[in-house]
């Protein structure tokens, strides 16, 4: 590993950003329509290696519903306002006519409205009821206090997710979330994180997690680094968790932990430059906060950005380019891209010769700064 002298006291390893990877053609290449971007995990199987993002700009019932039936996978927020209140739409809409210096206090104020299970149960059984696999997300500090609703309303991904999550969290305030008895109790498959480091990502995947959560969420409107000086660079860090991956399926004796890459999925390159690194699937927000449907109107905003005490993002506005469908299988309008997101993914796949994701998994990757090219 590259160490760089910071200074005499201080030393760094070289990271790498998902912008200075290449994805380099292979000798062989294959007909974008003989490519597989299926994705398993446990025992449910999807059309697309795409994770929607628990953010209430991007999924509510509809959208999860509507996601799932074309292939994916939407995780909705169980700490939004879909839990806390009977009917957000009006308040979906006020935030979208909200003046920048207003927006962080009034969802703070907005999203202190408590959470009810009744309301859990009840989002969750609309999108089971629509026949398709139905996954919710909450934080650490409330998993315990709202799990047994999730349970109880027949989850069937459970999605554990903060900014860092750790199999080994210390408080002399309270009994922490004991991930792995907590895991081994449930009997339905758990997705968490984020981590960023090989040792975090081996400590969670110990817990008997399904799959791993690379990054720190948030995506385009977050602001850790800023607030908290708290970042890895994804290519890096997906490649870090990817090994860890490879090492606990020998320590365990053939168990595979899915690694899922969260935060900074932009655009189609960056989904393929993730699972070149080594990621099963990706973690996406903002380009789905820029559907039609999106519950947001053309505005983006996680859970970081209504902190009551220490605000890490912001809502940022992303406009509207096209419907879910568009966006996910195109055709594509526009040439940066947002659009036909799964159409580019098979496409690079094609050029460097590999049939389905885990051969891609393989592809070479160089280092090349990006210089706007």
């Amino acid at each position: 590993m590259s160490q760089v002298e910071i200074g005499r006291g201080k030393s760094g390893r070289r990271a790498y950003a998902l912008e200075e990877i290449g994805i380099v053609p292979a000798r062989r290449t294959r007909d974008p329509e003989e490519v597989s971007i299926t994705w398993q995990i446990d025992a449910y199987r999807f059309g697309m290696p795409l994770v929607i993002s628990p953010m209430d700009s991007v999924v509510s019932p509809e959208t999860a519903i509507k996601i799932g039936k074309l292939g994916g996978l939407a995780v909705l927020d169980l700490e939004g306002l879909w839990t806390r209140y009977e009917d957000p739409t009006p308040l979906l809409e006020e935030v979208a006519t909200l003046p920048q210096e207003q927006a962080t206090r009034r969802l703070q104020e907005i999203y202190n409205a408590p959470i009810s299970d009744e309301l859990i149960g009840r989002r969750i059984e609309q999108i089971r009821e629509a026949g398709v696999t139905t996954a919710a997300r909450l934080s650490p500090q409330r998993t315990v206090q709202h799990y047994k609703a999730v349970i109880e309303a027949g989850v069937d991904i459970f999605v554990i997710r903060g900014t860092t999550v750790s199999a080994e969290h210390v408080s002399g305030r309270a009994e922490p979330l004991n991930l792995k008895q907590f895991i081994y109790e449930l009997d339905v498959p758990v997705i968490v994180g984020g981590c960023a480091t090989y040792t975090a990502a081996l400590h969670l995947m110990r817990t008997g997690a399904a799959g791993v959560l690379v990054g720190f969420g948030g995506g385009s409107g977050h602001t850790t680094r800023t607030v908290l000086g708290v970042a890895v660079p994804m290519a890096t860090a997906i490649a870090d968790v990817a090994a860890a991956r490879r090492d606990y399926l020998d320590e365990s004796g053939g168990r595979y932990v899915h690694v899922i890459a969260d935060g900074g999925m932009r655009l189609s390159g960056d989904i393929a430059k993730a699972i070149a690194c080594g990621a099963d699937a990706v973690m996406v927000g903002s380009p789905l906060a820029r559907a039609v449907e999106a519950p947001g109107r053309g505005y983006h905003w996680g859970s970081e950005a209504h902190h009551p005490e220490l605000p890490r993002g912001a809502r940022v506005h992303v406009g509207t380019i096209g419907t879910i469908e568009q966006i996910l299988y195109g055709p594509s309008t526009l040439a940066d891209g947002s659009m036909n997101l799964l159409g580019a993914l098979k496409r690079t796949m094609a050029t460097a010769g590999y049939s389905d994701l885990k051969e891609f998994q393989r592809v070479e990757v160089v280092v090349a700064p990006h210089n706007g090219s």
